[in-house]
């Protein structure tokens, strides 16, 4: 049985306990939140009746003596909660970013290193299901080696609350995201960035809810990024709209069910080369799916068997770096170099 202390009771640790609650073997033990009514509420609606409630996580972590501290709180708290987790020997499975800055992304990888334990971030794009059949389809070479990615991201929420009020919103709290699932399913590692953030005129937000990004992957490969958070109509998935460009053909993805392929076939019409449909191959068994449950799942094998968990954050601070290289690149209007070990 792995015990587990939750610490962030806003909604989007809903999301975290739909999940937990699936899965024999964890047990929440303890929910900690700034504000006790909302852990208290979380814990009525998930009828966690013997989890300990606090508003001091060294305190519920003291008490409970957990194996793990799931990380649900805003970015600015990230680090302060990672160094608890590990003073008092915990594993740490955390939302996304990593951290709110490059330095306190550093300190919390060199924290957790230090403290021997398992450190992995919830970069549950990874675990959608068209996300890992595009990686195995253009592993399979059969439209050649991808040149370009490019990926569309027009959804505007209303979340009141802190992301309202954040610097950079779009790029620091959501666009991680869809930069890890390029890194990913390309198979880039990002060398530079230029970036251009607005605020629209009719933005609810007070900064950043609108960028556009072009990113060197290295090889050969450009990714670029358009995304808004107040673009009203017309919106795309919360995966994004992706097309990739390869050396035999495209690829193009709605975000949703619609993923389709065309090769390059013989001849000509005119000045165009033809192409033809192709099949991109069903879900492989071994792919691992499921959003958070999947990734929850494979934080526990990890700790159980020793393992590296794919999301582990010294490989995540590589889409952290390209996040801050972004930033980077609109407060200073030039190109910006990525470090190959990301920040």
């Amino acid at each position: 049985m792995m015990n587990v202390v939750l610490v962030g009771c806003g909604a989007m640790s809903r999301q975290w306990l739909d999940a937990a609650r699936q899965i024999d073997g964890l047990a929440i033990v303890g929910l900690v939140d700034l504000d006790a009514e909302r852990a208290k509420a979380r814990a009525r609606e998930y009828d966690l009746t013997s989890a300990v409630i606090g508003t001091s996580l060294d305190a519920v972590l003291d008490q409970t003596r957990p194996d793990a501290v799931f990380d649900v709180v805003v970015p600015a708290a990230r680090r302060d909660v990672a160094f608890s987790a590990f003073a008092h020997n915990c594993h740490l499975l955390t939302e996304k970013p990593l951290a709110d800055s490059p330095e306190n992304a550093r300190a919390i990888i060199e924290a957790a290193r230090r403290a021997g334990r398992v450190h992995a971030v919830v970069q549950n794009r990874r675990y959608v299901a068209n996300v890992r059949r595009i990686r195995r389809f253009l592993d399979s070479g059969a439209i050649g080696a991808a040149t370009s990615i490019h990926a569309d991201f027009f959804v505007a929420p209303h979340f009141g609350g802190f992301r309202e009020e954040m610097a950079h919103v779009l790029l620091l709290d959501m666009a991680i995201h869809t930069f890890d699932a390029a890194r990913y399913m390309a198979g880039g590692e990002p060398a530079s960035v230029y970036c251009q953030e607005w605020e629209p005129a009719n933005s609810w937000y007070r900064q950043g809810s609108s960028a556009s990004a072009v990113f060197d992957l290295g090889g050969g490969k450009v990714f670029t990024y358009a995304g808004s958070w107040c673009a009203d109509g017309f919106r795309t998935s919360w995966e994004g709209s992706w097309r990739i460009v390869a050396e035999r053909g495209s690829l193009l993805w709605d975000g949703h069910d619609g993923l389709k392929a065309e090769v390059v076939a013989s001849g000509r019409d005119g000045i165009i080369d033809k192409t033809q449909p192709i099949e991109v191959p069903l879900l492989d068994p071994a792919d691992r799916v499921g959003g958070h449950l999947g990734i929850i799942q494979d934080f526990m094998r990890a700790v159980e068997t020793g393992t590296e968990p794919e999301t582990h954050g010294a490989d995540n601070i590589k889409s952290l770096a390209m996040v801050f290289g972004a930033i980077e690149s609109a407060e200073t209007g030039r190109r910006v170099a990525i470090a190959r070990e990301g920040l």
